[in-house]
């Protein structure tokens, strides 16, 4: 099976494509308001669905102010693989945790995998969850630390929230928290997917 994406961060930065925050306001701004009508950015030659989700144009950038991310800073983190496609928002944010201030990566991946690839893939460190009624995963790998991934089932194939943690204190963050907040983030994202 094909490697995509999802794995880490790290691997997504080796990708990414950057775009400043006004050329895809600009961008946003020539397109229809609904993924529907809306070209994808990049397709590939696999036969797989294309992917009607942009997470950078399709997720208000309020909703994502609100959420405790720049999306002033946000940047296109698209991966084009050629036997599937993933496109990518990247945010940096500061959300306030009970009793603590940290600092999050943030990556919000539309690809045209399934849910059940994802779950054969990484189903030694997933959970399934629904998240608003739709099929999900939840993946904490320890291999992959202070990372924590929501996997959303979507027609076109899945949309993935990947957040990796940076800690501002000595000292490792316990598991249990790599994940805080992550839920409500994807609750609220989730009316947001077209498809």
């Amino acid at each position: 099976m094909g490697r995509w994406g999802i794995v880490t961060f790290a691997t997504v930065a080796a990708v990414v494509t950057a775009c400043s925050p006004s050329a895809a306001d600009d961008a946003a701004g020539d397109e229809t308001t609904t993924s529907t009508t809306r070209t994808p950015r990049i397709t590939d030659d696999s036969g797989r669905p294309p992917v009607t989700f942009d997470p950078c144009y399709d997720i208000p950038d309020d909703v994502m102010n609100a959420a405790g991310y720049d999306a002033a800073k946000k940047e296109i983190a698209d991966m084009p693989m050629g036997t599937y496609t993933f496109l990518g928002c990247a945010y940096e944010g500061t959300i306030s945790v009970p009793g603590v201030l940290a600092r999050y990566d943030l990556l919000v991946l539309a690809g045209n995998v399934t849910l059940d690839e994802e779950l054969k893939r990484n189903g030694h460190v997933a959970e399934s969850v629904q998240i608003n009624g739709r099929p999900a995963l939840v993946e904490v790998d320890p291999n992959a630390r202070d990372t924590c991934r929501y996997v959303l089932q979507t027609t076109f194939g899945i949309v993935g929230l990947i957040r990796i943690y940076h800690k501002d204190h000595p000292g490792a963050v316990p598991q249990d928290e790599w994940c805080a907040g992550v839920l409500d983030l994807a609750t609220t994202l989730e009316p947001f997917i077209q498809d």
